[in-house]
Formats: structure tokens, sequence, C-alpha cells
């Protein structure tokens, strides 16, 4: 069976959801929807859980990381957001490209670091 095209620009429920939301904009599809995400345990034993245009994540450091996307965005201009589960700290956003986004897990009181053990990382943006 050969592979074909559809082309729409509304998508409309059958009548089978009961909230407000029965339609859906394709633009707001492709312009609002994570194109790449993981979740991941960043200990000492790195593992992935799940993932969405993932292929590896890379432990730097202590805290450290790096998630590197299958498909490359257009360009380091995406949006990245991240959560660590690690008690006293916080997530931050170190360094933004299009092949992979790089984060550390850093203490609240100062610039210590720590390993979390649930990771999660959403991009939003476009792929080249």
């Amino acid at each position: 069976m050969a592979n074909g095209t559809i082309a729409f620009d509304t998508l409309q429920t059958s009548g089978q959801i009961t909230s407000t939301a029965k339609s859906l904009d394709t633009d707001y599809i492709v312009s609002g929807s994570a194109k790449s995400w993981v979740n991941f345990n960043g200990t000492s034993t790195l593992a992935i859980r799940d993932s969405l245009n993932t292929t590896s994540v890379t432990d730097n450091s202590t805290g450290n990381y790096t998630q590197n996307h299958t498909n490359s965005f257009s360009a380091g201009e995406y949006s990245g957001t991240v959560a660590v589960s690690l008690t006293s700290h916080h997530s931050e956003l170190d360094a933004i490209n299009a092949a992979n986004i790089n984060i550390i897990s850093r203490a609240n009181s100062g610039s210590g670091t720590g390993d979390s053990d649930i990771v999660c990382i959403s991009n939003i943006g476009d792929l080249a």
C-alpha cells in the first residue's frame, strides 16, 4: 500500500467529544506541539524512560545533561522547558542549539549541582 498525502485545514470530531473544543486548526498542531521531549533518570544509572525525537541523553557532569535530538530544529531559537525532581534544586537551560539542548540541575541555595532521578525536557519549535 502506497503512502499518500491528506490535505486539510481543520480537524473536527464526529460529535463524541462532549467538551466545547470540537475542532482544531492544523496550524495550532504544527506550531504548538512538542517536537521533542524526554523523561529520564539522571542519577549514576542514567536511563531514558520514554522520549520523542531524542537519540540520547549525555551526562556531562553532576546535574548537567544534554538532550540530543534525532531530527534537528531549524535553528536554536526554539522553546525548551525543563523540570527536575530533586528537592531544593531548580532546572536551568544552559545552552540551546539546533541539534541539542543542555540543562543544569542547580541548588536553590547556591551554585552547587545535583543529579535528579526524574528529569523532563520538552521542546517546541520548527524542525529543520
